[in-house]
């Protein structure tokens, strides 16, 4: 018999889901983007009118709504790496960050600023391991 996991949305990961379609994300790198918002989840299937989301570590389309005049409108890729909703990592332990931040990277994978600014999830930087080194705090 199999226990269900509290309600709560579970990703792919096993962590609890807290990013969105629509959900506006705070640019953590110097790409030039500030603000941007989700518009798509690549590689994830959902039921019928259910909005697919994402967890730390996931790869999200974002399109840029604030920042430098050329970035805006553009669609992007980004990778999550803070989240405002609750996940517990493996060990027990409950994780939560002040605000929902991602870097945005190039399509082979590299990050497109030179530093990551705030901290970042250990999830994330084991999954994206180009954009760990540019972190300055890894929790």
């Amino acid at each position: 018999m199999s226990e269900k996991k509290g309600g709560a949305a579970f990703g792919r990961l096993g962590r609890a889901t807290g990013i969105t379609l629509g959900t506006n994300l705070k640019v953590a790198d110097n790409s030039g983007a500030k603000v941007a918002m989700v518009i798509g989840i690549p590689g994830m299937k959902a039921r019928l009118r259910r909005r697919p989301s994402a967890t730390v570590g996931d790869l999200v389309m974002v399109t840029v709504k604030k920042g430098n005049i050329e970035l805006v409108g553009q669609v992007l890729q980004a990778v999550v790496i803070r989240q405002r909703r609750p996940f517990m990592r493996h060990d027990g332990r409950w994780l939560s960050f002040e605000d929902n931040a991602c870097v945005i990277i190039a399509p082979d994978g590299t990050p497109k600023g030179t530093e990551v600014r705030g901290p970042m999830a250990r999830e994330a930087a084991e999954r994206w391991p180009k954009m760990a080194t540019l972190a300055s705090i890894i929790v």
